[in-house]
């Protein structure tokens, strides 16, 4: 009886969870389908001045959110990466008891910091001591264009590379964090079997740990960066908002479908033009769905190719 019960419970948790956000999506839709049926450009490829004072002129799109919002969500991802599999090994694996606790808890700490605080260390304290390596990248390696004239000033602090550098060290806990439990969870005997046969520590980490924890990992690093790809007040105060053509380089400003939203906040007092930013919420809603899903293919084959 008790396990009935149980199952049941736990049965209707599940679609309680899919009903929910099924719920979202149908809001959203709604929400945004009055102003998306006047906009009166592409939604998809539009990505000049938002013009949503007038109900019967309506101008609006995406195209200059998207490249900036995934552009500064994957620079961070890869700045956190590395030093989160670094950070994990570490604690797992080379540190002493005494030393590994209190670093977990600290690094644990890091997401316990409010979004306003990163955005204001990272503009008024970081932004200046980043300002000599922008200018040194941008005049060394130019001919690159990740690293070429932006829309921003490179000095200036206001830009993707100030901006990314603040989003890896938010999303690096929830990496770190994820990643540091897989490691825990490598199989000791595993472990004694590679060391009994003379494996070196690095080599047992090499050989044992990263192959055990590798989909815990790419699972960490997803989750990182749907937390990247949502942030919102860190980067409305950093990023400076640009009209310019976005190129790709680091030194360029802009908007992300968050920092739109929540910098137009104000104007919600129409529904055509609350309508056209919800619009963008709910294209954030379907790219978060995406990286989830692309999470959930790439754990799936990192497992089966481990169990060969």
């Amino acid at each position: 009886m008790g396990d009935r019960i149980f199952r049941r419970l736990a049965q209707t948790s599940g679609v309680l969870i899919i009903v929910v956000i099924a719920a979202i999506a149908v809001f959203l839709l709604g929400r945004a389908a009055p102003a998306l049926r006047r906009n009166r450009e592409n939604f998809f490829s539009y990505g000049g001045n938002w013009v949503t004072t007038d109900p019967s002129a309506m101008h609006f799109g995406i195209a200059s959110l998207l490249p900036v919002t995934v552009f500064v969500s994957l620079f961070a991802l890869t700045l956190a990466m590395p030093v989160a599999l670094g950070v994990a090994l570490f604690i797992t694996q080379y540190a002493p008891r005494r030393v590994a606790t209190p670093l977990a808890y600290a690094v644990d700490l890091l997401a316990a910091v409010p979004s306003i605080i990163y955005g204001a260390w990272g503009l008024y304290v970081l932004a200046p001591q980043l300002r000599p390596i922008a200018t040194w990248l941008n005049r060394s390696m130019g001919w690159c264009f990740l690293f070429a004239d932006g829309n921003a000033s490179a000095a200036g602090g206001g830009t993707i590379f100030t901006g990314g550098i603040v989003l890896a060290v938010m999303i690096l806990p929830i990496v770190t964090a994820v990643t540091r439990e897989v490691f825990v969870q490598t199989p000791q005997d595993q472990i004694e079997a590679a060391l009994a046969l003379g494996a070196t520590r690095w080599e047992v980490v090499k050989t044992v740990t990263l192959p055990f924890g590798r989909s815990g990992y790419i699972s960490g690093g997803m989750l990182g960066l749907g937390r990247a790809l949502g942030e919102t007040v860190a980067l409305l105060i950093i990023l400076r908002g640009t009209q310019s053509a976005f190129g790709w380089s680091l030194f360029d400003g802009g908007s992300t479908f968050a920092t739109k939203i929540a910098g137009a906040a104000a104007e919600f007092d129409d529904r055509f033009k609350s309508g056209a930013y919800i619009a963008a919420g709910l294209t954030l809603f379907a790219l978060t769905f995406l990286v989830d899903a692309l999470a959930r293919g790439a754990v799936a084959g990192a497992g089966r190719k481990a169990a060969r």
